[in-house]
């Protein structure tokens, strides 16, 4: 089996930066990951520009969705703005010919029912114009996240799958935040899939954290807390593209991808 590895790489050009690693898949940030305003397209063609040479390269685009993205959330003054940022997104990450656009899963405030955010997934689906897949991330931290523990995960799925454009809805496996997040990567992969019927990427990631520490702190592999051969297991039995998301330049990226095929 061939598993396509590339990293997250500044958005300027992303193109570049893909060849600067040897790779043919690149994830990116469409403007700034801790504001509100809608995409930017910094690549010096703009959007058509880079839609057109990474079909020309054949390089895959992942755009990961601003964090502040809470579309669970009870709070109007964050969910409101969140699905109006969320579309914003979709529409940027299908103008570029993206392959997926990643959003994390959100959370509620620490004693309310997780029901509510699950239907506010539901609802948000509904709202959005889903113009390619859309996949939802496992998060570290939070006791009362959506995407952290597989229940919530299940939750949110379920909830999903009765919203129209639900079939557009996939899953982001990030193996630290699973970590990091108290989810045993021995079973990982057959337990979200049990739940979700698709991994569409991994994020692979070392973790700086022990286990279920909650810590959303990423290392270069074999750098952190994770067992290599689980971390290289859970890539290899996931059968998705991967996306190195760990500190360094390109050959920094270059050394985490060599670490990991010499495991696969």
């Amino acid at each position: 089996m061939t598993i396509t590895i590339g990293a997250h790489v500044d958005q300027t050009d992303p193109i570049a930066e893909a060849k600067a690693r040897g790779t043919r898949v690149v994830q990116f940030f469409l403007g700034n990951p801790q504001g509100y305003k809608g995409p930017e397209f910094r690549y010096s063609g703009g959007a058509d520009g880079l839609k057109a040479d990474a079909e020309k390269d054949g390089i895959d685009l992942y755009v990961h969705a601003p964090y502040l993205i809470n579309v669970a959330t009870t709070n109007n003054r964050i969910r409101i703005p969140s699905r109006q940022l969320l579309q914003k997104h979709v529409d940027g990450a299908a103008a570029i010919g993206a392959k997926g656009l990643i959003v994390h899963g959100g959370h509620l405030g620490d004693n309310e029912d997780p029901a509510i955010g699950f239907d506010n997934w539901r609802k948000a689906i509904e709202a959005t114009d889903i113009k390619l897949p859309i996949l939802v991330e496992n998060t570290a931290g939070g006791d009362n996240a959506m995407t952290r523990y597989l229940d919530r995960i299940a939750g949110v799925f379920d909830a999903i799958s009765a919203a129209s454009g639900s079939e557009m809805v996939g899953f982001c496996l990030d193996t630290c935040h699973a970590h990091a997040g108290g989810n045993a990567l021995e079973t990982v992969i057959d337990d979200v899939t049990a739940i979700t019927g698709r991994i569409d990427l991994v994020h692979c990631n070392d973790s700086r954290d022990d286990f279920d520490s909650g810590a959303d702190r990423h290392t270069s592999l074999g750098q952190g807390k994770i067992d290599p051969d689980l971390l290289a297991a859970v890539v290899r039995n996931a059968g998705a593209p991967v996306i190195c998301e760990t500190p360094g330049d390109a050959a920094d990226h270059v050394a985490d991808f060599d670490w990991l095929r010499e495991r696969l």
